[in-house]
């Protein structure tokens, strides 16, 4: 599966590495951070799939991201649940992700209206516990996003980036 994901700040992975002592009990816990924007799907040719979404991107501005606490989601669509994660604010992030969706399949459920900018942390465990890290004050952390990744979901690496403004 590729997608598009945004790079986070250095300063959201030393975050996410604070909270590991409270994460530990989860099934699973993310050593790699980033932001899921777009499944783009499965391909023969990545190359194919990179340039209809490069198309797609084509003009889009620099955005501002902000990560405002920590949440959960408590009966997510796929996987084990809850999944907890730091809740991105970002109005341009969502709009990139609407231009997407008119350009690639949605996901149901997890994208569209659905989908909820995030940088998860953790899934699997007792609600309990995603409770109290979601109830848990952070200072915020706020970002300019200059930068998309390709992603390749099979090897989980990066396999390009492309600048904002596209």
């Amino acid at each position: 599966m590729y997608s598009v994901n945004v790079p986070v700040p250095g300063r959201v992975r030393t975050l996410a590495n604070e909270l590991y002592p409270e994460l530990v009990g989860f099934e699973t816990v993310r050593e790699d951070h980033s932001c899921l924007l777009k499944r783009l799907g499965d391909a023969d040719h990545v190359a194919q799939l990179q340039h209809r979404a490069h198309r797609a991107l084509e003009g889009t501005p620099a955005v501002e991201a902000r990560i405002a606490g920590i949440d959960y989601f408590s009966d997510p669509p796929l996987g084990s649940a809850p999944v907890v994660y730091l809740a991105v604010e970002s109005p341009g992030l969502e709009a990139i992700h609407a231009d997407l969706v008119d350009v690639f399949e949605t996901v149901d459920g997890l994208e569209g209206p659905e989908y909820v900018p995030h940088v998860t942390l953790a899934r699997g465990g007792e609600e309990s516990a995603a409770r109290r890290l979601a109830d848990r004050e952070i200072e915020p952390i706020s970002w300019t996003v200059t930068e998309l990744e390709f992603w390749d979901g099979t090897y989980k690496l990066p396999v390009s980036r492309v600048s904002l403004p596209a």
